[in-house]
């Protein structure tokens, strides 16, 4: 059968199944039934002609035609969301789609300047995807989102990126810990203290490392946790310090669960960078938000 039969239903059902090669993950995503899905894939394929995925024990993955027809969905799906911006944008419509992806520290207060932002534009629909660094750095990548929201820009960057909002990097204890009464405290002095960290890769952590490798001490990590949540509920047990940032860290320290250490060199001042890819023609409803977050204005209260 010719590729001119292919609908977009097909297409938008496998750039979903290709994300995340599990079908009852895409169904449930897609709102049907594993076997609603399996009968669209099998009717793309033969137009296709040419398998889309095999199945090896529980796991998919995509044959080089899969990918290809990945690719050229992704492509037109994306085209026409942005067409789609564009006629608004002509007729001037308040309304459109913004795809937005943060990274997880940003999550405690990203959602609300997201609110304030659809307080203002109530026509606007709002995809919202929040994730680690790596997986931030693929999306970005691969061109799935209008705008990223991050602390640290990697190397070499090829876009650009606008600081935003201060993001101070502090170190944290459990709030009974004796060095919460000291001041001025020398970073020599937690040579010997455990540390919980984010995973390898991550801002906050790539932040301390390098702050305590320039004066050359060697952080002791006891764990390493993929979750802030994680990270705090840890050192208010008091199994160690740790480095992450002040918005994260805000609701426990007003509880009196952690305390933040003063210590030399701290905080160490970062900022919030939202960023697009280079070259990138921004959607209007992407447009407004980037103006919307370059104002000179302070983050709203919660």
């Amino acid at each position: 059968m010719p590729l001119r039969h292919v609908t977009l239903h097909q297409l938008r059902i496998f750039t979903v199944l290709a994300r995340h090669l599990n079908m009852t993950r895409a169904a449930r995503e897609l709102h049907q039934t594993p076997a609603a899905l399996s009968i669209q894939i099998k009717q793309l394929a033969e137009y296709a002609g040419a398998p889309l995925y095999e199945q090896v024990g529980k796991k998919l993955f995509l044959t080089a035609s899969g990918e290809a027809v990945e690719r050229a969905g992704r492509d037109i799906l994306r085209r026409l969301e942005s067409l789609t911006q564009e006629l608004d944008a002509h007729r001037n419509v308040e309304r459109g789609l913004l795809r937005l992806a943060i990274i997880t520290t940003a999550e405690y207060f990203a959602p609300r300047l997201v609110g304030a932002f659809c307080q203002e534009y109530p026509g606007i629909e709002v995809r919202l995807e929040i994730v680690n660094r790596d997986s931030i750095l693929e999306r970005l990548k691969q061109n799935l989102d209008d705008l990223y929201i991050m602390g640290q820009v990697p190397e070499g960057f090829q876009g650009t990126a606008y600081p935003f909002l201060d993001n101070p990097i502090v170190l944290i204890a459990p709030a009974d810990h004796p060095l919460t009464q000291a001041t001025a405290i020398a970073p020599e002095r937690l040579a010997e203290e455990s540390f919980i960290l984010r995973e390898e890769g991550s801002g906050t952590r790539m932040t301390a490392e390098n702050f305590f490798r320039e004066r050359g001490i060697q952080l002791r990590v006891r764990m390493t946790m993929s979750s802030n949540e994680a990270v705090k509920q840890l050192v208010a047990g008091g199994l160690g310090l740790s480095v992450l940032s002040r918005n994260t860290v805000a609701a426990e320290v007003a509880a009196g669960d952690v305390a933040i250490l003063d210590v030399a060199g701290f905080p160490i001042l970062r900022h919030w960078h939202v960023v697009h890819r280079r070259n990138k023609r921004l959607p209007a409803v992407a447009e407004r938000f980037l103006s919307f977050l370059l104002r000179d204005r302070s983050l709203p209260q919660s």
